[in-house]
């Protein structure tokens, strides 16, 4: 029973974990329209500056808002100096973000070699909790509460201001949002910003949950890009529902059946592509 209940609460942390990386994808998707294949670059480079400050410093927490500013700013760069430039041309978009990845990619390689590495956590949030005869690590407990505290605050966000409102208007129809005199630009900007934010500050967090490493931008990638199609372009509870799934299937397919582990995983995909090509959340075009 305990090992089945360890499984679960991995599941839901791995979930949590890629819920950061999912919610501003599935944004910047569903209102953009563009497929930032460079977000799991954006993941890996936050990660690696969180574990430059954190070993400088020994604060995880100004790691990770260092890490938040530090691709906050990639990402607008990012999309005003070249994004915008190619507005609307999607096959552009997709080689750009992929060029940029693979720059990314190899400029991590240069500045802190391909061994993996972990982010240190503090003292506090190391070791297990206990509760009876079951044990659990105290960190993957962190990371799937500050998920849910980030999700309600997405949420509110989203619902309950002026600015989520706009945006859930652009992702409805941006071009009556820009007839109504409303600089849908600047709201691009501002949501792949956020996006980029959370990508960066879950590189630190992922960091210390499994590592960073070569090779870590594109399997996160891959994963968040399973959860935006699963959940539904454009949807913040679609992208909490498709972490919690994919989380779930992962651990449990490699724990399990580790040789279909792959098969078990997109095969989820693929069946939301065939009975709801919109994802489970979203909403037809």
């Amino acid at each position: 029973m305990n090992a089945v209940l360890t499984q679960m609460l991995n599941g839901i942390s791995f979930g949590a974990l890629l819920f950061f990386l999912a919610s501003g994808l599935t944004l910047i998707f569903g209102l953009m329209r563009i497929v930032n294949l460079a977000h799991g670059g954006f993941y890996l480079t936050g990660g690696y500056v969180g574990l430059t400050v954190v070993t400088l410093t020994g604060n995880f927490w100004l790691a990770i808002l260092a890490a938040a500013v530090a691709i906050a700013a990639m990402g607008a760069a990012t999309e005003r100096l070249l994004l915008r430039r190619i507005r609307g041309q999607v096959m552009a978009e997709v080689l750009l973000t992929v060029g940029l990845a693979t720059i990314i990619g190899d400029m991590c390689l240069a500045v802190w070699g391909g061994d993996p590495r972990s982010v240190p956590t503090p003292a506090y949030l190391s070791g297990s909790i206990q509760i009876g005869s079951f044990v659990y690590p105290r960190f993957r407990l962190f990371v799937t509460v500050l998920a849910v505290a980030v999700g309600a605050g997405l949420h509110y966000l989203s619902q309950h201001t002026r600015i989520g409102t706009i945006v859930r208007a652009g992702v409805d129809d941006r071009e009556t949002v820009a007839a109504l005199g409303i600089d849908i630009n600047r709201v691009f900007t501002g949501v792949f910003i956020l996006g980029a934010l959370l990508a960066g500050a879950a590189g630190v967090i992922g960091g210390a949950f499994l590592s960073l490493s070569p090779g870590a931008d594109i399997d996160i990638l891959l994963l968040s890009l399973v959860v935006v199609i699963i959940g539904g372009l454009g949807s913040l509870p679609g992208a909490a529902l498709g972490s919690l799934v994919v989380g779930l299937v992962d651990v449990f397919g490699i724990s399990q059946l580790p040789a279909l582990a792959s098969f078990i995983l997109f095969a989820p995909m693929a069946l939301v592509l065939i009975i709801r090509p919109s994802g489970l959340l979203g909403r037809r075009a």
